[in-house]
């Protein structure tokens, strides 16, 4: 008889975007004269910039003809957007790395997840507490978590980071030694951010321990202070240690249309081997690329319209983001984010819980955010909301909230 991977039955309930999205379709029933806004889950509101559509319409309208017909793409992508990612995001910054070392794929999430299937299960992980649950999950999955407590809600195996107000919600070096590091700034969920100093002492402690960070740098278009990186290889060493996880989900509104991509440089080495070499077969093996439109779509980015149109895009959210957290700040709450980041983050009145939290507002304020809490317990206590709402219902939000 057929057997089935038990790790999964170790996942304690459902992932947190389905129980709130759960949540909230039973409230909706229930009150189908309210009107919701959601600034829970980083989804993106504004429609695509024109330069992407009319690259979507001039590469579709490519693929109704012989000559410009594609089928599969090449296992690390199209050259074109590999080159356009290698000049504007690396070279442009003075970072060493080339479009050989780009790999192109559906989006950022996938790939965190994935990545751990190159590492062997007796490498143990290092996470920041609160932390995006995909890092997580995807190691228990794998069976590399070890057992769960329900009453710390911790896993055996896995070191946590606690990110709390006292250390301004960034990560301290861990006491016991890891093998892989994820780490992600500007920060989901908090929106905290580290200087390149900071995260200069990371890659160097990885060297000197022989440890691998996975640098998710999903929301480094919504940086704004000079001194913070907006990707890890600016920092010396790190082509050594280092993998960055890349989305077009939030700098240029890609959560429906899917596209993503990871860097590992060919001088990340275990012993005799590449890791660049065994994501490539990985990559090879189970992945058959990104659509060709989507990828010229994705060229678009870089160019100058692009780059214009899609930093109007990024001011937009940003302006929201300060809008709540300006808001929230004028209504008496302890509040943080929202600077370098899309996302603010709240400790809960009164001493509520997060999901508490959670229920009061939807109640009394109709708005849904996410609780803190499921991110991990350090998140416990807080609340994160998010600026990717339209600004119209930002600005109602905050009116609601500010009656409660």
């Amino acid at each position: 008889m057929f057997k089935i991977n038990e790790n999964y039955l170790k996942l304690p309930g459902s992932y947190l975007f389905a129980t709130i999205g759960k949540k909230v379709n039973e409230f909706t029933q229930k009150n189908p004269d309210k009107t919701i806004i959601r600034l829970g889950i980083g989804d993106v509101t504004q429609p695509l910039a024109p330069a992407i559509i009319n690259s979507l319409h001039n590469a579709v309208d490519e693929m109704g003809t012989q000559e410009g017909f594609h089928g599969y793409a090449p296992d690390l992508g199209y050259e074109f957007l590999r080159s356009a990612i290698a000049k504007n995001d690396y070279e442009s910054r003075g970072a060493n790395i080339t479009k050989d070392e780009i790999f192109v794929s559906d989006g950022a999430k996938c790939d965190c997840a994935n990545i751990q299937e190159i590492f062997s299960l007796d490498n143990k992980i290092a996470v920041c507490d609160p932390v995006y649950p995909v890092y997580v999950d995807s190691n228990v999955m794998a069976g590399r978590t070890g057992t769960y407590d329900a009453l710390t809600e911790r896993w055996s195996d896995v070191i946590y980071m606690p990110c709390t107000k006292e250390n301004n919600f960034t990560p301290e070096l861990p006491k016991e030694t890891p093998d892989l590091i994820y780490l992600c700034f500007p920060n989901n969920p908090t929106g905290a951010m580290i200087t390149k100093d900071e995260l200069q002492v990371w890659v160097d402690y990885a060297n000197k321990v022989g440890a691998v960070i996975l640098y998710d740098a999903a929301y480094e278009a919504y940086i704004s202070d000079e001194n913070v990186p907006h990707t890890i290889y600016e920092c010396e060493g790190a082509r050594t240690c280092a993998i960055e996880f890349r989305s077009f989900s939030k700098n240029a509104g890609f959560t429906g249309v899917r596209l993503g991509f990871t860097v590992i440089p060919k001088d990340l080495m275990c012993g005799d081997v590449s890791l660049h070499s065994l994501w490539a077969r990985r990559h090879g093996t189970k992945y058959n690329g990104a659509p060709y439109m989507i990828q010229r779509a994705g060229e678009a980015v870089y160019s100058p319209e692009g780059k214009e149109q899609l930093k109007a895009q990024v001011a937009y959210y940003m302006n929201n983001a300060r809008t709540i957290k300006e808001g929230l700040q004028s209504a008496g709450y302890t509040v943080s984010g929202g600077v370098n980041a899309p996302y603010v983050w709240l400790q809960t009145p009164d001493g509520m819980t997060s999901w508490e939290f959670f229920d009061y507002l939807l109640n009394n304020a109709n708005v849904v955010g996410t609780p803190g809490s499921g991110f991990g317990p350090s998140g416990e206590g807080y609340f994160r909301l998010t600026g990717f709402g339209t600004y119209e219902n930002t600005l109602e939000a905050i009116k609601r909230i500010k009656k409660m």
